[in-house]
């Protein structure tokens, strides 16, 4: 099944990090890599994933183990 995480970011600096943690959403299992948008004006992150291969809050994680917030807003 596949659904879709919205994450709010948090203590976003330059808009390279938008690259970082582009690169760290798409690296998760599961994650359609072509879903993944990351919003440096919104502060949003959102990305498709196949929900039985992962989950929003795996996807979350792997923002944090960069050194980014990443709140989960809705997975749907």
């Amino acid at each position: 099944m596949t659904k879709t995480a919205t994450l709010q970011l948090e203590a976003l600096a330059p808009p390279t990090c938008m690259q970082k943690i582009e690169a760290a959403i798409k690296s998760v299992d599961g994650v359609d890599r072509d879903s993944v948008k990351v919003l440096f004006n919104a502060s949003k992150a959102k990305a498709g994933f196949d929900a039985d291969v992962t989950d929003a809050d795996e996807i979350a994680d792997a923002v944090h183990a960069i050194g980014y917030d990443a709140l989960k807003v809705k997975s749907c």
